[in-house]
């Protein structure tokens, strides 16, 4: 099988990928969207860590602005491919519950933030964020708005099921605050979506994304997923036509992760349905064609945008960073999480609340932070974390740089390391001097699996089939 992908001006230098080199690095690894990633994370990390992670932020002389990540749980359907933490249900009257609860959470940061802590980002994820009224979500952010600052220049998105919204709902959510929208879309392939349980014509995406354009948002992502049952490159290319006529400024595209040992809704899915690893790359190769040859940026592993778009600024200007939702425009910005399974980041710390709505609640209403878990990274882990987010958002990697941030030999340091770079070299992956190495456009396939050997965790740890695939 042999992929060429075309720039608008240039064709890409990629040379053929066999079927044996797909085979061979079609292996289980991290996304990265954290280092370390979730799943090291330790129930000795508690509430009183948070407390101190929280309380070192208030006595830092300057402090950047927050992110604020809020989880809404609820659906009103089920996806088969989601691995989100999510409660299905059709009773909207569980949304008051968990919306009093919300604030609870919030008013517990008041001891440390007080009432001036800048906020500049802003995302509600799910679940179904617009499984909530619209005046439950504009009492959600009017109380986000009486404890933080909300800055004017700030990004305030929203994911939307566009099953759940209409026109109306969509300048109502305008009208409240948020400037972005993200809508799940995955594939309009009829067939493909009644294998994942989730129909949605084009026709009703096409006049949602008309009616965000004239409200004036100032961004509007759309999720693609690639991978999903009976998935082909001829029918993922009438999608992506469709969603290229609709000219969303970011698009997500993502490897569908079966995983049905950890998430139960998969296993409604049939293996056989699944797309083989080589119709896989075909797909994602035709997607960054398709893509560049329609005026958009590649942002990186599963992220584009139009250049005007404030994420391909970002990646213009070295400024990209991966999070818990992905590509983020502000890098190494703390994270405030709040409601059931959500995870954020405080300085050197990362935290996720209780999984289980009973434990979040009961957490709450015994005035506690619901904090079940974290890790208090070492100086080892934020060395390496640096290296991978250079590699995942900006595809090189400046040994200097590292050498001077963290005072280490960087070749003497991950002496293990560099002579497993040699054999991605070799594969035309990356390509490497004496003062470091960026990744090829091949490579870009295979960015999981360069980022991987500086994982001292996967190091010491060959059990891997908790992660997907990379491809």
């Amino acid at each position: 099988m042999d992929i060429k992908v075309k720039n608008r001006d240039k064709e890409l230098g990629i040379a053929p990928i066999s079927t044996s080199l797909l085979q061979k690095f079609d292996i289980n690894g991290p996304r990265y969207t954290s280092y370390p990633t979730a799943d090291r994370f330790v129930e000795a990390f508690t509430e009183s860590a948070y407390k101190e992670a929280l309380e070192q932020r208030r006595l830092r002389p300057i402090n950047q602005p927050l992110s604020i990540y809020v989880h809404i749980p609820f659906c009103e359907s089920l996806c088969f491919y989601c691995a989100c933490n999510k409660i299905v249900t059709k009773h909207h009257e569980r949304s008051r519950e968990y919306l009093d609860y919300l604030k609870k959470e919030i008013d517990l940061h008041l001891d440390y933030f007080g009432q001036k802590q800048v906020v500049s980002q802003l995302h509600l994820g799910g679940g179904s964020p617009t499984f909530f009224s619209d005046e439950e979500i504009e009492e959600l952010f009017t109380k986000l708005k009486e404890v933080f600052v909300l800055s004017p220049q700030g990004e305030y998105s929203i994911e939307v099921d566009p099953r759940t919204v209409d026109d109306k709902r969509l300048k109502k959510i305008k009208e409240i605050g948020f400037n972005r929208l993200s809508f799940g879309v995955q594939d309009f392939n009829v067939d493909v979506q009644k294998a994942v349980h989730r129909r949605q014509p084009f026709d009703q995406v096409a006049s949602l994304m008309k009616s965000a354009h004239e409200d004036g948002y100032e961004s509007i992502n759309m999720d693609l997923i690639y991978g999903l049952p009976l998935q082909t490159p001829e029918t993922f290319n009438k999608t992506l036509d469709q969603v290229i006529s609709l000219k969303p400024d970011r698009i997500a595209l993502y490897a569908y992760a079966h995983l049905p040992q950890r998430f139960k809704p998969q296993r409604r899915i049939y293996e056989e349905d699944i797309p083989p690893a080589k119709n896989k790359i075909a797909m994602l190769s035709l997607a960054i064609q398709k893509f560049l040859e329609a005026g958009y940026i590649y942002v990186g592993m599963d992220h584009f945008a139009l250049p005007i778009d404030s994420l391909a600024i970002a990646k213009r200007q070295g400024r990209l960073h991966r999070n818990f939702q992905g590509y983020s425009t502000q890098p190494d910005c703390d994270i405030i999480a709040l409601g059931v399974s959500a995870i954020g980041r405080v300085g050197a710390n990362y935290n996720q609340n209780a999984k289980e709505l009973e434990d979040y609640y009961d957490h709450l209403d015994h005035g506690r932070f619901p904090i079940v878990k974290g890790l208090a990274l070492s100086k080892d882990d934020i060395v390496r974390r640096a290296v991978i987010m250079e590699i995942m958002c900006q595809g090189r990697l400046d040994y200097e740089s590292i050498e001077l941030a963290y005072l280490i030999n960087f070749k003497e340091y991950f002496l293990y390391e560099m002579n497993l770079l040699q054999n991605f070299q070799e594969k035309d992956f990356i390509e490497l001097d004496d003062s470091g190495f960026h990744v090829t456009d091949t490579g870009w396939f295979f960015v999981r699996a360069i980022a991987m050997i500086f994982d001292q965790y996967l190091q010491l740890d060959q059990n891997r089939t908790r992660f997907s695939k990379i491809l």
